[in-house]
């Protein structure tokens, strides 16, 4: 029993008439998309090395755009049912050769048909699953990079405020340092200053008599004996006060025999 003709298979169909190509180069083209998707057979035609590849595609997209339009059929669930290219008109030419003889140029044409049909029932549904499917999984993952991103900041934000309250705490500390040095220079600098007062008074001081003067200030200005670390110190003292009392005793003798003359 022969099989369904060529202008009664089902579906939508686009044709390009005369195409200037050859229909063997055609059909090493068609024979990649046959049976295909409609997403699938795009993808094929956009990365094949063919010459014809370009022209099959854009057939392709207008049959998918004729069955949108006049049929009312998503692209998505269409695929491609039957595709074909016959052979079409042969224009001959002419090309001079050797010894005034010519030889035939053959430029060949083709006829390309693309027929797209809807997808089978079970086939559309399964498809529709895997869509919605995907689809929650790319807004579930969404929502988990939303939330870990809002951690992420939370964390960030908590970390950048223990580093500041840090750094805060360290800027007191050193403020306080820095007062408190300088407390210690002002207080250095009022006692050297009282020092100098108290010297300069004490320069400045002078008694009734000039030559006492003079002597208090070479008096001040003469350094003091050194003072022994050993016992003798005690030996030194015992001997000044033993010189004391003998000359308190000769002035007691001298007062007496004074008397006594008188």
């Amino acid at each position: 029993m022969p099989g369904l003709k060529t202008n009664e298979r089902p579906g939508t169909r686009a044709v390009l008439r005369h195409s200037p190509m050859s229909a063997y180069k055609a059909r090493e083209v068609l024979d990649l998309i046959r049976g295909e998707d409609y997403p699938r057979a795009i993808e094929l035609l956009e990365y094949c090395e063919r010459g014809a590849a370009d022209v099959i595609g854009k057939l392709l997209r207008s049959c998918a755009a004729n069955a949108e339009t006049n049929d009312g059929q998503a692209a998505e669930e269409m695929y491609v049912s039957a595709c074909y290219a016959d052979e079409g008109a042969t224009l001959k030419r002419w090309r001079p050769r050797a010894r005034g003889r010519a030889t035939r140029i053959r430029k060949r044409t083709c006829h390309i048909t693309v027929i797209l049909s809807r997808l089978p029932e079970d086939e559309i549904a399964r498809r529709r699953a895997k869509a919605a499917a995907e689809q929650s999984e790319r807004r579930a993952r969404r929502v988990a990079g939303t939330r870990r991103a809002g951690r992420q900041r939370e964390a960030a934000a908590a970390t950048e405020g223990a580093a500041g309250g840090a750094w805060v705490a360290e800027t007191a500390a050193a403020d306080a340092l820095g007062a408190l040095q300088e407390a210690r220079e002002i207080e250095s600098e009022s006692y050297h200053a009282e020092l100098e007062s108290e010297a300069e008074s004490a320069l400045n001081w002078a008694p009734s008599e000039g030559a006492g003067t003079a002597g208090a200030i070479e008096a001040d200005a003469a350094p003091a004996a050194p003072v022994p670390d050993d016992g003798s110190l005690a030996g030194a003292e015992a001997g000044d006060a033993t010189k004391a009392t003998e000359a308190s005793e000769a002035v007691d003798d001298e007062t007496s025999e004074s008397d006594e003359e008188s």
